[in-house]
């Protein structure tokens, strides 16, 4: 599946869905949230990442109204974060809250209604999104007699029955297989055509970088970056290119010549057939200048700028190695 395409931005979407400004929180002596402040426009899609203990479910039990913050505010729509904006918020926390003895139907009705929705309404789409995740037959069943993965199924869809415009989910694809979290990525797709502003906080990066346009990343209660996924892989890039020739290269003599400062050898893809390369190009010197350089040894099969990944800029972030 390919990355959702945020361009052009549902109409409105320049409008922030989310505002938190300066906000604070202190447990005693641990400050987890220090000063945070970042928008999220309407209909975009935000990734929330951090290492474990960063602040992150503070953050969004606070913009839930769920807990309050000790100084700054979470704006929803431009009111205040509270028990009432949360109505029209579809949260899913990482700790599950389900009652197993339950059905599964009751149970999302039920979720439902104490959001405020319509009950007709509300029995339509959840019968729309039983069907989506193949769950429709199980709607008689308790929970507690579904698996793992079908129970994060019927969180999901409790968790937007009410047709939410902002829908917030903590490690949504914990317990899918590809299968499903592929269903998943439908599912927030569809939401995505539809202008639902989205916040996905998840360790799992080849999604969040899939899915999302734009990251929040928050480390010991700091905001160490809030951008597009596009502009921060451009600041952290070092320059660097792939390459993969059909040929073996002779190192020494591109190493050497005006072009081509650093070359090394790096393991192939295993799904790309050749020899693969890591280089750095001469500074003033254009990508073609290298082409033309390798061209005179080998087919060039594959040529690309080094972008880092997600997994690389979280780790770059959270470790320190950088801070602004």
């Amino acid at each position: 599946m390919n990355r959702i395409n945020n361009s052009p931005e549902p109409v409105g979407s320049q409008e922030s869905n989310l505002s938190v400004r300066s906000l604070r929180k202190n447990f005693g002596e641990k400050l987890a949230l220090d000063d945070v402040s970042f928008d999220v426009a309407r209909g975009s899609i935000l990734g929330l990442l951090g290492p474990n203990g960063a602040g992150k479910t503070t953050l969004l039990r606070i913009i839930n109204g769920i807990m309050v913050s000790d100084a700054g505010e979470a704006l929803i729509n431009g009111q205040p974060a509270d028990l009432i904006t949360g109505r029209k918020i579809g949260y899913m926390p990482e700790e599950r809250g389900l009652y197993d003895k339950m059905r599964v139907e009751d149970q999302i009705l039920y979720f439902g209604r104490l959001k405020g929705g319509d009950p007709k309404r509300l029995r339509e789409v959840m019968n729309d999104y039983l069907s989506l995740f193949n769950i429709y037959d199980d709607r008689r069943r308790r929970i507690k007699e579904l698996s793992k993965g079908n129970q994060q199924k019927v969180q999901i869809i409790a968790t937007l029955v009410h047709e939410p415009d902002l829908v917030i989910l903590d490690e949504p694809f914990s317990g899918f297989d590809p299968i499903n979290g592929n269903l998943l990525q439908q599912l927030i797709e569809r939401l995505h055509s539809r202008g639902v502003t989205i916040m996905l906080s998840s360790h799992n990066m080849p999604a969040i970088e899939e899915m999302c346009s734009d990251i929040a990343l928050i480390n010991k209660g700091k905001l160490l970056v809030k951008d597009s996924i596009e502009n921060i892989k451009e600041s952290n890039k070092d320059d660097s290119l792939l390459l993969t020739t059909t040929s073996p290269l002779a190192l020494d003599a591109l190493a050497g010549s005006d072009v081509i400062s650093e070359i090394t050898p790096i393991k192939t893809l295993h799904w790309r057939k050749g020899y693969s390369y890591s280089l750095k190009k001469i500074p003033d010197k254009s990508n073609m200048d290298i082409l033309d350089a390798v061209a005179i040894q080998s087919d060039i099969v594959h040529f690309e700028e080094a972008l880092p990944s997600l997994t690389d800029i979280f780790i770059k972030y959270t470790s320190g190695e950088q801070t602004s």
